[in-house]
């Protein structure tokens, strides 16, 4: 028995030894120390922190008491502990190897390990605290008592891919990996390291549930709503992260994994940011209502991926140049995720977007989880973006008209919907696109999950300007209806032409007649009707609590100089609405005795039955087939023989027209499209290609 153990015990040393004279482990814990370390910590605040703690451990001023989804101010403790760890352990730190910032870093760790913190929102028990926890533990490593260190890694090993909420297919579990892996290199477990890139490889796939979809969208949950810049953006950054960490070892991760998470980055990720550097308003959903969401990213990503992999590298590199501002995003496509029902057009200069919902979706919109996001009831409903700056949405949530979403028509109520009003399942069928990859049109038969209110709405996108459609627009509420053209932070002053006179608006809201177009910043919205149109500009106020209940939301004012500018009208009954936006990037500038977007641009038909656009220089003709119908447009007579959307594009003579086609139904089957008395019989994609658009030459 005596001798069993003392092998067994020899085993246990010899295990150990290994573990720690493995170089490859050794290289990756050194790395993400590295890493912790290079975390920028005040000296002035760690005098603080020391002074100010209590003999418990514990500071003032943070409650202790509220472990509600909206407070846990406990996550303060957890930075300040990790501060302490840095500013001891770090390589020219002033409080390096310091006696008092140790005992102190060591009293926090002691009392959050007697009082073992559980908040009632499982993402800090599973993810933040464990995240913070073995950060610390890596950073003070053997400096703490081995009894303190393994009370506090109890705490940390509840990131585990093994139980909780965390260990679930989605966003969630990839980060869950990367806790475990810095566990497995705190212990110098190299059998943890291997589990971990087994796990986060195996999560790079294409899948119906939950993760990431055949279009390169993202979906966290089941309700089928786009989390791409969320949840999704997980994947890449955990991913890259982990890739730069192993590189050189004899870790790694397959091919097939690292060329499917390029892939997702850059027709996903970067597809749903305006220059592939701003995130998209678009694709976001609660997050909005947390400030700075907006701000654009760094090209952390974009630069690790190029530097573990060749594939796709050249796009790769010029995506970092961008993210980093030493490259102009002269950067061109035209995408739809039909998973998610959410387009993106790009040019060099411009880029716009659109946000539906339709009843194949389980909700309409993120549940404001953690009372977050607490008026996103409309912001799928047809929202529609334009941004040549980049800077046009930073932090507008708090004061925004959350009933005036830019591009969305919404009934006008007095008091906002209550909160837990907002995710509701999709009702309409007709939501989609066609589109080449560098031209398209959107367009959705809206009907209101909130509200008695239908309407056709359509959206085509060429070269210099988009075209917005709206149809059919009816209610039988007694409430008035806004079409929003845009509610964006006023960047500059805003000018209106009428009936060949220029004027610039005074702050304060304007009630405008005969309207052929107003012009602010680099964007001119024209009407060709010469529309009847609301102007607001100037201050508009608000809070951060209005739309978040977490414990940093005050209810301190906050003032925004906004520009936003509607249609409204009271009970209408097939009411419709048009208008352009062009970028003014080319020197043209406003005037009052010519129209401000390209005159070949036509607008053909905007009824319930067709809508149409036609852009004669490109020769390209866009149609949404709301049913059976034919339309004639001077040049070709087009018909079909169900609803779709149609695209046409005259080439130069010897290629022909090519025509693109698609169903917004998502029906199987074949479309009979006759063009100037021609007919061809196109088969509909089906299975994960439903909703993409198919291409022929007449």
């Amino acid at each position: 028995m005596v001798w069993a153990t003392l092998c067994c015990m020899a085993l246990l040393a010899s295990n150990r030894l290994s573990a720690q004279t493995d170089a490859d482990i050794d290289s990756i814990r050194n790395r993400l120390l590295r890493d912790i370390l290079a975390q920028e910590i005040r000296p002035s605040s760690v005098h603080v922190w020391v002074g100010d703690q209590r003999p418990d451990g514990g500071w003032p001023g943070i409650d202790y008491v509220d472990t509600s989804r909206t407070g846990f101010q406990h996550r303060i403790h957890l930075e300040r502990l990790l501060g302490l760890a840095i500013a001891f352990r770090k390589p020219g730190s002033p409080y390096r190897g310091d006696a008092r910032v140790l005992r102190a870093a060591a009293r926090a760790v002691d009392h959050w390990v007697r009082n073992d913190y559980i908040c009632q929102n499982w993402w800090w028990n599973e993810i933040g605290t464990p995240d913070l926890m073995i950060r610390s533990l890596l950073a003070l490593d053997d400096a703490l008592d081995p009894p303190l260190r393994e009370a506090a890694f109890r705490i940390a090993r509840r990131a585990s891919l093994d139980s909780g909420f965390g260990a679930r297919p989605g966003g969630d579990l990839i980060k869950m990996a990367g806790l475990l892996g810095a566990q497995g290199l705190y212990r110098r477990d190299a059998a943890t390291v291997e589990r971990v890139i087994r796990v986060m490889a195996g999560e790079i796939h294409t899948t119906e549930g939950r993760g990431l979809k055949p279009d390169m969208s993202f979906h966290h949950r089941t309700d089928k709503v786009i989390s791409t810049l969320s949840y999704g953006l997980a994947y890449p950054q955990t991913f890259s992260y982990w890739a730069t960490l192993i590189k050189g070892t004899r870790f790694r991760f397959p091919d097939s994994a690292m060329h499917l998470l390029v892939d997702f980055f850059l027709d996903g990720v970067c597809k749903s940011m305006a220059f592939a550097r701003v995130p998209d308003i678009a694709a976001r959903n609660r997050d909005l209502s947390r400030q700075g969401d907006l701000r654009p990213f760094t090209d952390a990503i974009a630069s690790r991926l190029a530097a573990v992999t060749d594939h796709r590298k050249p796009e790769l590199r010029m995506v970092a140049e961008i993210q980093r501002g030493t490259r102009k995003p002269e950067l061109t496509w035209n995408t739809y995720f039909p998973y998610s029902e959410y387009a993106t057009h790009q040019r060099p200069g411009w880029y716009a977007s659109v946000r539906m919902h339709s009843a194949r979706q389980e909700q309409n919109v993120e549940y404001p989880y953690n009372e977050e996001g607490l008026k996103m009831h409309h912001l799928p409903d047809g929202a529609s973006y334009t941004q040549t700056t980049g800077r046009e949405y930073l932090d507008i949530a708090p004061v925004w008209d959350w009933q005036k979403i830019p591009g969305t028509t919404v009934l006008q109520r007095d008091v906002h919907p209550d909160w837990r009003e907002i995710q509701k399942k999709g009702r309409s069928s007709f939501v989609g696109a066609v589109s080449d990859g560098r031209y398209g049109a959107v367009a959705m038969h809206l009907k209101s999950v909130h509200d008695p209110l239908e309407a056709r709405k359509a959206w085509f996108f060429f070269d210099d300007e988009y075209v917005c459609l709206g149809a059919g627009i009816h209610t039988a509420s007694g409430l008035p209806i806004a079409t929003t053209v845009e509610q964006c932070l006023q960047l500059g002053p805003v000018e209106v032409g009428q009936q060949g006179r220029i004027t610039r608006l005074k702050d304060g809201r304007h009630s405008l007649q005969e309207v052929e177009w107003i012009r602010h910043g680099n964007l001119l919205y024209s009407f060709p009707d010469k529309a009847r149109v609301q102007v607001q500009t100037g201050k508009a106020t608000g809070t951060w609590r209005s739309i978040n209940h977490q414990d940093w939301a005050t209810d301190g004012i906050v003032q925004r100089d906004v520009v936003k500018v509607w249609f409204q009208d009271k009970e209408p009954v097939n009411d419709g609405y048009a208008y352009v936006v062009t970028p003014l990037l080319l020197g043209r500038q406003a005037g009052p005795l010519r129209s401000m977007y390209d005159s070949s641009v036509r607008i053909l038909r905007n009824d319930t039955a067709v809508q149409a656009v036609e852009h004669g220089r490109l020769g390209i003709l866009q149609v949404v087939f709301h049913e059976s119908a034919e339309l004639r447009t001077g040049r070709h007579v087009v018909a079909v023989d169900r609803p779709c959307m149609v695209m046409l594009r005259e080439g130069d003579g010897r290629d022909g027209t090519t025509v693109a086609v698609s169903d917004p139904l998502r029906k199987p089957g074949i479309v009979a499209i006759r063009i100037d008395g021609r007919q061809r019989e196109m088969a509909l994609p089906t299975g994960t290609g439903a909703g993409t658009t198919t291409r022929t030459r007449f």
